[in-house]
């Protein structure tokens, strides 16, 4: 299974978006990361002992030319500052941010954050009305629901909580908005939270790996696993396939396939 793999992560790189994850992996006892990254048409998972943006430039290199797809964790931004990166981060984590701010005693911090929450509230209640709407009539409401979000999230109390909030909106706002420009770019980071769910309730039952052996199974496995599933395919049958191949010495399977 090693081929396949590797042919998935030498064609991550050239893929125009990218929904990106992580979550934690015991190894022998000691943190590691597994990383997802689900493209359209398969899901690849890479254990590492970093959480940094090094994984990134390890991954997809400094030139990667897509759209990323992925939460507002520091990982993610410093690779988007250091290699101008184009991405899109989860609107569904920002929501879940501006409702803490709801929570907070401070009554101009309470308003500030209901205020931006009614706009993000207006935002996907046009995004899920695009059925009924004409494209130029679509992007024009989408526009103004931007505009309108933007505007208000930029003027906070002077609470350090709303501050800190404004101060992301100032220093990335548009990388929450590439979904308007970019057709196929999903404004959440639910594909890659999905794709990754089965390898948390893994990472329950069995307590990680022990040792590098353990690690590459995990990781082909998952993979095979996570993109059969993606591609419609058996993963009974992919598996099969594999081993003859490898005892009759024959290429391995390609798990690049094409459902179109």
């Amino acid at each position: 299974m090693e081929a396949p793999y590797e042919q998935l992560l030498e064609a991550l790189p050239s893929e125009a978006i990218l929904n990106v994850d992580e979550t934690g992996h015991k190894d022998n006892g000691k943190q590691h990361w597994t990383w997802c990254f689900r493209a359209r048409l398969y899901t690849l998972f890479k254990i590492d002992p970093s959480r940094g943006s090094d994984v990134l430039l390890q991954v997809l290199g400094e030139e990667f030319s897509g759209v990323l797809g992925a939460d507002y964790f520091s990982a993610y931004r410093k690779y988007m500052g250091d290699c101008g990166i184009l991405v899109q981060f989860c609107l569904a984590h920002l929501i879940r941010d501006v409702k803490y701010l709801t929570t907070l005693s401070d009554k101009a911090t309470h308003k500030y954050g209901t205020n931006v929450l009614a706009r993000l509230r207006r935002l996907f209640q046009v995004i899920h009305r695009r059925e009924q709407m004409s494209e130029a009539g679509f992007q024009r409401a989408l526009e103004k629901a931007r505009k309108e979000l933007v505007s208000t999230a930029k003027h906070p109390p002077y609470a350090s909580a709303a501050q800190n909030l404004a101060k992301r909106f100032r220093k990335h706002g548009d990388a929450y908005f590439q979904f308007i420009t970019t057709p196929g770019i999903e404004p959440t980071n639910n594909l890659a939270e999905q794709a990754i769910r089965f390898v948390v309730i893994d990472r329950r039952i069995t307590q990680g790996t022990r040792g590098q052996a353990g690690c590459r199974w995990s990781e082909r496995i998952w993979t095979t696993i996570a993109t059969c599933t993606q591609q419609g395919q058996s993963v009974f049958d992919f598996l099969q396939r594999a081993v003859h191949a490898h005892f009759t010495g024959q290429p391995a399977p390609s798990l690049l396939f094409d459902t179109s």
